[in-house]
C-alpha cells in the first residue's frame, strides 16, 4: 500500500473525531497527529496550524484545510468520488438524483448549523454556576436545545438514519453531540428512546470503534442512558 498523502490534526476529546471516523469508513489510509488539551482548550502547536486554532485540521502537500464539513467534502471528493461501479466504499453521500437529497441535505445542516451550536451554547453556559437557572440567559439556550433534540428523536421514530434508511455523513457528523459533547455536557438520554437506539448502532459500528481506539483510546464512550455522576438538568 502507498504511503498516505492525508495528515489529520485531531484534538482529543473534540469533533474532530468525526473525520478520524469517516476515512476509517471510507477505508481511505491517512497519517495521525494527536493532539491533548491543555487544560480545556487546544494547545499552542494546534493553535498555530490555522487562523481559528481549533481541530480538525487536514494536511496534504501544502494544503492546510480546517473546519469539519469542508475537510468532510474535501476527502469525500477528492479521495472517494461516487463511482458508477460501486468499486469504492464511498456510500456516504446521497447524490442529487435521488428522492432522499433534499432530506439528507436538511439533516446535515440541521446538525451542523442548529443543534451543535444550541448544545454548545448551553455548554458554555453549563460551566458558569453565576447564571440563575431560570434567568434567560440559562433557560432559553436550554430550551432551544431541548426542541433540536426532540426534533431528532421524532425523526429516529420515522428512520433508522436522518437521512433515511441508510447510514450517511450525516449520521458522522451528528453522532458526536450525543456522545463525547456529553463529556462536556452532561445531560441524560433517558427522555429520548429512539436516539438511545441510534447511538448504541452507531457506536457499534467497527470503523467507529476504529477511530475512537486511534485517536481517543481510553476515553469512555458515552453511549449510555446517562452521562456520569454529574448531570446537566433538562
Amino acid at each position: 500500500m502507498a504511503p498516505s498523502t492525508l495528515t489529520i490534526h485531531h484534538l482529543q476529546r473534540s469533533q474532530s473525531e468525526r473525520i478520524l471516523w469517516l476515512l476509517e469508513e471510507l477505508s481511505i489510509p491517512y497519517n495521525l497527529e494527536l493532539y491533548q488539551r491543555s487544560p480545556l482548550l487546544a494547545p499552542t502547536s494546534l493553535k498555530k496550524l490555522t487562523p481559528q486554532g481549533s481541530a480538525p485540521v487536514l494536511a496534504e502537500g501544502d494544503l492546510l484545510l480546517s473546519e469539519s464539513m469542508a475537510i468532510a467534502t474535501y476527502i469525500l471528493t477528492k479521495h472517494a468520488p461516487p463511482s458508477s461501479n460501486n468499486n469504492n466504499n464511498n456510500t456516504l453521500t446521497i447524490p442529487p438524483e435521488d428522492p432522499g437529497y433534499a432530506t439528507y441535505l436538511y439533516w446535515l445542516y440541521f446538525i451542523l448549523t442548529s443543534l451543535q451550536p444550541a448544545g454548545s451554547t448551553c455548554m458554555f453556559v453549563y460551566f458558569d454556576p453565576n447564571i440563575a437557572n431560570d434567568a434567560p440567559g440559562r433557560s432559553f439556550p436550554r430550551q432551544r436545545f431541548q426542541k433540536q433534540v426532540t426534533l431528532v428523536e421524532q425523526r429516529l421514530a420515522e428512520a433508522p438514519f436522518l437521512a433515511g434508511d441508510r447510514f450517511t455523513l450525516v449520521d458522522v457528523m451528528a453522532l458526536w453531540c450525543f456522545t463525547t459533547q456529553r463529556t462536556f455536557l452532561p445531560w441524560s438520554l433517558a427522555p429520548y428512546p429512539n436516539i438511545q437506539a441510534y447511538v448504541g448502532r452507531l457506536t457499534d459500528r467497527p470503523a467507529y470503534k476504529r477511530a475512537m481506539d486511534k485517536g481517543d483510546h481510553g476515553l469512555p464512550i458515552l453511549n449510555g442512558v446517562e452521562p456520569g455522576e454529574k448531570k446537566a438538568v433538562f
